[in-house]
This record gives structure tokens, sequence and C-alpha cells, in this order.
């Protein structure tokens, strides 16, 4: 007889020839902010606790899509920290995953003391939410005064080296304003600034055509102050930022364009909001939901295998989403309840 061998194992793909790689797991829809980009007008509930993943749960998951081609796990909220528990968590993973890319989104405000455990894990990045450098204005889109605290926890993370990614949501009237600030962090420290558009998400969304601001004309101005050569990091990596180095300087530049140049023939990313809904993509409220499968003690670890391979298959094209709603909300949750 001959010698049998296992079939190889198929990884997570679409029908139209992208694979996924990456995926964005939210641990909790709770934030100490309140953003005006994220809230909306609606009133919002918080998933109650019972329906949220347990941590064995999340660390199941990725041990069954690990081997299904995952490569990086970044963990989201609303605010990760938040959650009680997110540093054991984080060392789990570490632990059960040596090999996993562990990246991490974060305001920032609560950051500081979890910085020592960050180096330890040798989280590849933090990607840290600063919209302004101003008190006054960080307070106004943020709802609270807590920059301090969140320079605070990005001076920490500089100084243990770990990388550092800010993003700014790309607000007409407050970003253009402070683009020299943005400009002095990226030329004065190795970090990517990172600009993104404001996306007309969540039911009763608070966007609107005049608080839009194209990232084409933050990279305009920009170009007025420093020179700007373009990078090949989002060909490599597949993410979604056009990245730019600043001629003679340390850092970085990025534009992420989802609404005026979108990406999503590149996307190879998957989400999971934290009460275990799969999300195909960020603009469909098409949610497939993994917990019952997870909490079922019959449904085998390769069953769920089977069933994510025939849900990547259906990931559809978020601009086509985004174009048919001509502006109008692409989706019903805000981005703190899918995962920011």
């Amino acid at each position: 007889m001959s010698e049998q061998t296992d079939p190889p194992v198929q990884n997570l793909g679409d029908a139209l020839g992208r694979s996924m790689n990456y995926l964005r797991l939210s641990v909790t829809d709770r934030c100490n902010l309140r953003c005006s980009y994220c809230q909306s007008n609606a009133v919002h509930e918080y998933i109650p606790h019972e329906k949220i993943l347990h941590y064995e749960e999340m660390l199941r998951l990725v041990r069954i899509v690990q081997p299904l081609g995952i490569e990086k796990v970044r963990l989201t909220g609303g605010e990760p920290f938040v959650r009680k528990g997110c540093d054991n968590f984080l060392w789990m993973l570490r632990q059960n995953f040596p090999s996993l890319d562990i990246r991490i989104t974060s305001n920032g405000t609560l950051l500081e003391e979890h910085v020592g455990l960050l180096k330890r894990i040798e989280v590849g990045a933090v990607n840290l939410s600063i919209d302004s450098f101003d008190n006054e204005t960080f307070a106004a889109v943020t709802g609270r005064h807590l920059l301090p605290r969140v320079l605070t926890s990005m001076d920490k993370l500089l100084a243990e080296k770990i990388p550092v990614k800010i993003n700014a949501v790309a607000l007409r009237g407050i970003t253009e304003r402070e683009i020299d600030n943005f400009l002095a962090v990226a030329t004065m420290y190795d970090v990517d600034v990172r600009f993104i558009e404001f996306m007309p998400m969540g039911s009763d969304t608070l966007w609107n055509a005049s608080r839009f601001c194209p990232v084409s004309e933050l990279l305009a101005l920009i170009s007025q102050r420093v020179t700007l050569r373009p990078s090949n990091e989002c060909a490599r990596t597949g993410g979604p930022a056009r990245m730019f180095s600043i001629v003679g300087k340390k850092g970085r530049i990025g534009v992420i364009s989802p609404l005026s140049n979108h990406f999503c023939h590149t996307c190879n990313r998957l989400r999971l909001t934290s009460e275990g809904s799969l999300r195909l993509c960020l603009f469909d409220d098409q949610e497939y939901a993994l917990r019952p499968l997870l909490r079922d003690p019959a449904v085998s670890d390769q069953e769920i295998a089977s069933y994510l391979r025939r849900l990547t298959q259906q990931k559809p094209l978020g601009y086509d989403l985004l174009r048919a709603r001509k502006g109008t909300a692409v989706a019903r949750r805000v981005m703190s309840g899918i995962g920011g």
C-alpha cells in the first residue's frame, strides 16, 4: 500500500484571487473617548458582556486561522486596554503563536503602563490614533482632555524602540490647519504619520461632504514644505497606505484613501467583531456569527476552518458598496462596534 499524505492546506482566499493573511480582532466595542468621526447621532448600546468572545475563544480562532495563511493579527476595539485582562491575552497570544505578527491599534490614553509587556512580547507595531497635537483641538475631536497621556505613551514606545504608526483622520478645517504639527513629528521621530479619509460609517453618521478632506490635498500641502519620495511598502505588504519617505528626515508620511482612491483589489484582511462575528469587508453589513460555533463542543476546528474557506470566497469589493450608497452611511454599526 502506498503511503498516504495529508492534502495541502487551502489558505483563505476569494473568487477575485485575493489571499487573506491579516485578521483584525476586536477585543471590545467599548472606548473611553467619544471621537466625532466614530460616534454618531444614534444611541449606541454596548454589547452585553455575555455576548463578547472569551479570550480563550479568540485564541482558538487564531489557532484555526493561522494554518490557513493568517500571518498578522491586530488587536483593535473600541480601545483594547479598556477590557480587563488584555495584558494576559497578549501574553497568551505570544506564548501560543511564537511566529505571529501581533499588532495593536490604540488611542494611547491607557497604554503607558503596558509598554513593558509590548516590548517583551515583541509586538510588531503600535498604531496610535492621534487626530491633533493641540490640546484644545484634541479635546474637541475626542471629547476628552487626554492628549498629554497619549504623548507620554508615544514617548515611552519610542524609548523602547517599538515601531509607532500615528493614524489621523483627515477632517476638513482641522487637519490642514495642523499639518505643520504632524510634519514636525514625522521629521523629528522615526514614525509613520498616516492620514485616513473620513468615512461615512454608522447609522446617523456625522459624516458630510463639508467635513471630508481628501488626502490628496494634505499631500499637496506637505509637498510644499518637504520633499517626499514614494515608497514601495504598500505594494510589498498589501497594506492600504501609500507611503512616502521624507528626504533627509527620520519619519514617513502615509495616506489611506478608501473614498478618493480605493485599494479594494489588494485587500488582504478579515475582521472579527468582539462578539465573534466575521466581517469580510469594512463596508459590508453582512456578518457571519462564529461565536455559536466556537461555543458548541460538537463543532470541530476543521469544520470551522472549512466554513471560513467557504465564507472568504464571497468577499466583496468594498468600493462597489461605497459607490452604490452614493455618500450615505455604508454600515449600520459605528467603527467601535466593527473594530477600528
